[in-house]
């Protein structure tokens, strides 16, 4: 099994399928050669694992390269106009691309004509790249480093830097910077600040920055140190509903890093997780919130649960951990509090009278069942139909009146709702 320093120092075995490893042996004897690119290099050295192989193939021709990879499965030249073969094997799928470079000839991320060159070198192709960091090569099978552009050194030392001039020919690589930032642990070099200040996303489609804030917040990092390259590059001037928390910047990247430790440990659904990152994200902007995701997203869910939760967090008082019905309805308004409580544990504590509030919040939603669900009524239309009542209006105005009784804990059974609702008749 092949093996590679990391930055740290210590030897790393990555997850390299053996067949890949005989595929890059028989392209080498063919005469070409063949390069792991992009993400999978840089976890390498970070010392993670990556199952996402993406290979570039030089010094050989498409016709050459398809019956080598047909004696391994199935291909399917999926990308013509990117000359990209996808192989599928049992258990397996690979893609095989082919040096290139790029030409920005149209707006948005589909005008670029793209010209394969396999006599390209490794250095030339990589210019095509956003950062650094992903302009690294490994060749295959002895995992050989090709690094023409220093990424090693500027992950050593945890900057984005640009490549070159072709970053400027696809502008969703400003909001990349704000995800990578986060996710390893980087800060944006000051030519690359600058050249991304000098770009606009208005040809970005809803769905490319919604993909890009999800993984700002979604993945594994520190996402205050995205919210460092997000006001670097003066995004929050593009996206005025984000807002600092209490007037302050710093005070939302506490948040946001402590959303992740919770988020992990939440038990929350996926989407719930979303939901409440992206309120996180949002905790200084409760008035702007709906006007900052209607930007970027058509998730319903966001859409609706996001604000509810600010608009709640903006009306808690302290007094509310004692105050059991307004926590009930609290509960019935964002169907269960668990968010709304982890989301308030994500505020730090000097921002609250009492230090244990956020603590004292929890324990109160947890006693009384409200974390993960609202209470349902105890009275129902069958039971009013038993009762004899009719249904229409009468029996919904019987059921409402029951529940508001129920939330203020002066019906604690269904059986008290049915005495109630017999006496309410006469």
């Amino acid at each position: 099994m092949a093996r590679i320093q990391t930055l740290a120092g210590e030897w790393f075995e990555p997850d390299l399928p053996g067949r890949l490893l005989k595929i890059a042996g028989d392209i080498r004897d063919a005469g070409g050669r063949a390069f792991l690119v992009g993400g999978w290099v840089r976890d390498a050295l970070l010392g993670k694992s990556c199952r996402d192989y993406d290979v570039e193939v030089y010094d050989m021709a498409q016709d050459a390269l398809v019956p080598i990879l047909s004696k391994y499965g199935r291909t399917n030249l999926v990308g013509k106009a990117f000359g990209v073969i996808h192989l599928a094997m049992k258990g397996l799928s690979l893609d095989f691309s082919f040096p290139r470079t790029e030409s920005k000839v149209g707006y948005g991320h589909r005008g670029f004509v793209v010209h394969t060159d396999e006599k390209l070198s490794f250095k030339e192709a990589a210019l095509r790249r956003d950062f650094t960091i992903n302009a690294m090569g490994m060749e295959l099978p002895e995992l050989t480093l090709c690094d023409p552009y220093n990424g090693i050194g500027d992950l050593k030392e945890r900057v984005l830097r640009h490549v070159g001039p072709a970053f400027a020919e696809d502008s969703l690589r400003i909001l990349r910077g704000v995800q990578f930032a986060s996710r390893f642990g980087c800060t944006l070099a000051p030519e690359t600040v600058e050249l991304c200040r000098m770009l606009s996303l208005d040809d970005l489609s809803v769905e490319r920055l919604f993909e890009e804030f999800k993984k700002w917040l979604l993945k594994p990092g520190k996402p205050s140190l995205g919210l460092r390259a997000f006001l670097d590059i003066k995004l929050d001037g593009y996206f005025p509903e984000i807002r600092p928390f209490e007037g302050s910047w710093e005070t939302l990247g506490e948040i946001l890093d402590n959303m992740v430790e919770l988020r992990d440990c939440s038990g929350l659904s996926d989407s719930q997780k979303m939901d409440f990152a992206f309120a996180a994200l949002l905790a200084g902007s409760a008035e702007t919130s709906l006007d900052f995701l209607g930007r970027i997203t058509n998730e319903t869910h966001l859409l609706k649960n996001v604000p509810l939760q600010l608009q709640a967090l903006r009306q808690l008082d302290e007094g509310i951990v004692n105050d059991i019905p307004t926590l009930r309805r609290l509960a019935v308004k964002l169907d269960g509090l668990r968010p709304l409580c982890l989301l308030v544990q994500s505020i730090p504590c000097r921002f609250f009278k009492s230090p244990d509030f956020a603590k004292n919040l929890w324990k109160s939603a947890g006693e009384y069942g409200l974390l993960e669900a609202a209470p349902q009524p105890y009275l129902t239309g069958k039971m009013l139909m038993d009762l004899g009542v009719k249904p229409g209006r009468q029996m919904g105005e019987i059921i409402k009146q029951s529940f508001e009784l129920q939330l203020d804990g002066k019906i604690a059974s269904a059986e008290d709702a049915v005495a109630w609702a017999m006496n309410f008749q006469q």
